[in-house]
């Protein structure tokens, strides 16, 4: 073996060095990167080469150290996990925003609140029931009745605008999908191509895992790894992402409005009318609070409020119907009802005081004399007992209460799984300064030990040219 090998032994160790130096300085600059992974230079020691001529003899040693790559200290596992995290958050957590947003309108406790209203209702027919046709307390018990009906119809609308957000937020959730899977597919594309030069990609894949664990959140799906370094990415068991392919998500055209019927549904552009069931994501959180409403009251959240108003303003209607169209008014008319429904429109929005004056109101019996009160009291006393509208609001209230912190719990235990994951996938993939500064100095050593050997070989090398056969002259 040439002695020149010698040089070429310590130049590869310099490369070396150099290498694990400059990965040093990017893991170090990058220690404030969001989603950056720590790097790492996998080194392999160089073999002697084989046994040339005859001639060749001699022990050989080896021609010093390559750099086969540099790695991305990334754990799948963790990866996954982190994304699994993100998927039931996101879901979570959607649905914890609609039940607070639904717990703002109801009010309840309150001097707002419908219980509050109903109580000042029957103490208005209470009122009448002491002053029969008397024009002050029938003024008062027709401006509580509109209250009341005004808070039923604001609380439904406030339903409805909530719902008409919520589509409106999971359109945009929608589009936000989209454009982020045509940049996975575009990094997939980018990934494959620097991989097939033997180029590194680390940062590229670093980007990706970001993307996808966005993804993840929108969405749900799942990731799976191909061998060319690209991925797929799996939604509703068709392919949001395959290598460079992107395909797109729309929500379907029907229901724009709560009333609308039927359920919001989100759909591949390229085969409308067919659904996706979501595993997660904030769109599928989103999806599950724009359901109509089920009979059973297992429908959408903000849906099944809404029905909630409906049955209220039925209910109320049919009791106090009931014993108004059994009442005299003070000229002697009978079979009024008190309230009525405009056609057209939802129970709670269309809910209207039929009287608008003190003539309108039947306060007592027939044949009882004009003084009687009695068919107001019987009313005043509708706010009483398990079949009342009171009733079936507190437990509308009551049920909406245990869902919403129900809600806020699960968001909240997401929350914290969540935090774990990240923390866990940190700790294995984020820089570590400490760690990093020793190899600094290890690379840093191992560069001047590698130039020392390179001197040192020059300096044999040069008695060797130089001063060889000198002696005695």
């Amino acid at each position: 073996m040439s002695t020149f090998s010698g040089l070429n032994t310590a130049l590869a160790g310099l490369n070396a060095a150099r290498t694990g130096l400059n990965t040093v300085g990017q893991n170090l600059t990058n220690v404030n990167t969001a989603g950056y992974t720590r790097q790492r230079v996998d080194f392999t020691a160089i073999g002697a080469p084989a046994r040339g001529a005859l001639s060749d003899l001699g022990v050989k040693t080896g021609q010093g150290v390559g750099v086969t790559g540099i790695a991305r200290l990334g754990d799948a596992f963790l990866d996954a996990r982190v994304r699994a995290a993100f998927s039931t958050s996101g879901y979570a957590n959607v649905r914890a925003d609609a039940l607070t947003g639904i717990e703002s309108s109801l009010n309840e406790p309150g001097a707002n609140g419908l219980s509050s209203q109903l109580q000042g209702f029957w103490a208005g027919w209470q009122d009448l029931a002491n002053n029969p046709g008397a024009t002050a307390q029938s003024a008062v018990l027709l401006q509580k009745s509109a209250t009341l009906l005004h808070a039923i119809a604001d609380g439904y609308r406030a339903l409805d605008s909530q719902w008409s957000q919520t589509r409106g937020k999971a359109e945009s959730l929608a589009g936000e999908l989209n454009a982020t899977a045509v940049q996975v597919a575009s990094l997939n594309d980018h990934i494959r191509a620097a991989g097939a030069a033997g180029l590194p990609a680390n940062e590229l894949i670093d980007q990706r895992n970001a993307l996808t664990a966005r993804i993840a959140e929108l969405a749900g799906g799942t990731v799976r790894d191909l061998p060319d370094g690209t991925n797929e990415i799996l939604v509703g068991g068709s392919a949001l992402v395959s290598g460079n392919q992107a395909s797109t998500m729309k929500l379907a055209s029907v229901p724009v409005r709560m009333g609308d019927g039927g359920a919001v549904t989100l759909e591949w552009a390229r085969r409308p009318g067919i659904s996706i069931d979501l595993d997660g994501g904030q769109l599928a959180g989103a999806l599950s609070v724009l359901a109509p409403a089920a009979a059973d009251g297992t429908g959408g959240a903000i849906a099944q409020a809404a029905a909630a108003y409906d049955s209220l303003a039925v209910k109320l209607a049919g009791v106090v119907n009931g014993q108004h169209v059994a009442g005299v008014t003070a000229d002697g008319t009978t079979g009024l009802s008190f309230f009525s429904f405009s056609p057209g429109v939802p129970p709670a929005m269309g809910l209207t005081v039929v009287p608008t004056g003190a003539s309108g109101i039947a306060a007592g019996a027939p044949s009882a004399g004009g003084k009687d009160g009695s068919v107001a009291d019987a009313i005043s006393q509708l706010g009483n007992g398990p079949a009342s509208p009171d009733t079936l609001w507190t437990n509308t209230v009551v049920r909406l209460g245990v869902d919403i912190k129900a809600g806020l719990q699960q968001a909240a235990m997401a929350d914290a799984t969540l935090n774990n994951a990240v923390a866990g996938q940190r700790s294995n993939a984020s820089v570590d300064i400490d760690e990093e500064n020793v190899n600094l100095l290890s690379y840093q050593h191992a560069y001047q030990a590698a130039a020392r050997v390179m001197t040192a070989i020059d300096e044999a090398l040069d008695v060797l040219i130089n001063q060889t056969g000198r002696v005695g002259r």
